[in-house]
């Protein structure tokens, strides 16, 4: 079922980016807008219903990058961190969007971290969480994917390869839906989505972890990081290791917020202080 025919979602939007067209959810009248960046194999339901709490107080946009979700999926894109926070950039300019607070999770915070550091000017405040681009460590699930045949066995899509996947980045798999499970599998099935996947994996990491190329500038650039900052993390996150928060105190204005009991997706996890933290960081 596509979430534009589930009720519980908003509509779908489509907008053209450059040649591509993108997906994405628009919420709230008022306020200041806040953009919202999935992480690596995600997409815009990753941020349900925080998108709608947000909603009350800000214009919230939910964006599918290039290759995930229902954007389309370019096979000669690059999909590492500069792609992306171009894209960004050109999604705003589509919108209209001059300056918001910008929200990255996992990989999507490589992304807008990237972003920051490229558009300063742009970004009111910024949001990671469990960002990638911190450090070089990473799951060992990933980094077997990034080689060659391995990887494409690894992520072939099926119920099950979304249901272990699930387990593995979330503290309690009692929180796993069977609606859940079968959105994954619909947007993991896509054309493209597995290469796109593959290609992203590839681009920003190898079996070493996460590339220094990458990670290296942004770890360098945190002090002359400009705007307030807000850290989330869960304690027994097992992609991206709470250990690398650490790393974001290099930023001069930056706040951490670590949840205990608590995987790789804190704002699915602990939805209700995830938000109030957010809306009262956003707000003050």
């Amino acid at each position: 079922m596509a979430a534009s025919e589930n009720p519980k979602y908003p509509p779908d939007r489509f907008i053209q980016v450059g040649s591509l067209r993108a997906r994405y959810w628009a919420d709230g009248e008022q306020g200041s807008p806040v953009v919202l960046v999935h992480g690596l194999g995600g997409y815009a339901e990753t941020w349900w219903p925080n998108n709608l709490a947000l909603a009350r107080q800000h214009r919230v946009f939910v964006v599918d990058l290039p290759g995930f979700g229902r954007s389309d999926k370019p096979a000669s894109a690059p999909y590492d961190y500069p792609y992306f926070a171009t894209f960004i950039h050109d999604f705003m300019a589509a919108l209209g969007i001059e300056k918001a607070a910008l929200a990255g999770h996992s990989m999507g915070g490589g992304v807008a971290l990237q972003f920051a550091l490229a558009y300063p000017a742009q970004v009111e405040r910024l949001v990671l969480v469990s960002s990638a681009g911190l450090g070089k460590e990473v799951s060992l699930m990933l980094r077997l994917a990034s080689l060659p045949l391995l990887g494409e066995l690894a992520t072939r899509p099926g119920l099950q390869a979304s249901r272990d996947f699930m387990k593995e980045i979330l503290y309690d798999p009692a929180l796993i839906t069977e609606q859940d499970v079968q959105l994954d599998f619909a947007m993991a099935s896509q054309a493209g989505a597995q290469q796109a996947f593959l290609k992203a994996l590839r681009a920003l990491g190898t079996v070493f972890g996460q590339k220094e190329k990458f990670t290296g500038p942004i770890l360098d650039s945190l002090p002359s990081l400009p705007q307030l900052t807000l850290v989330f993390w869960g304690r027994q996150d097992k992609i991206v290791p709470v250990s690398q928060a650490e790393a974001a105190r290099r930023i001069p204005n930056v706040r951490l917020e670590i949840f205990e009991r608590c995987g790789h997706i804190p704002q699915f996890e602990h939805p209700e202080p995830f938000d109030r933290a957010l809306q009262e960081f956003l707000s003050a």
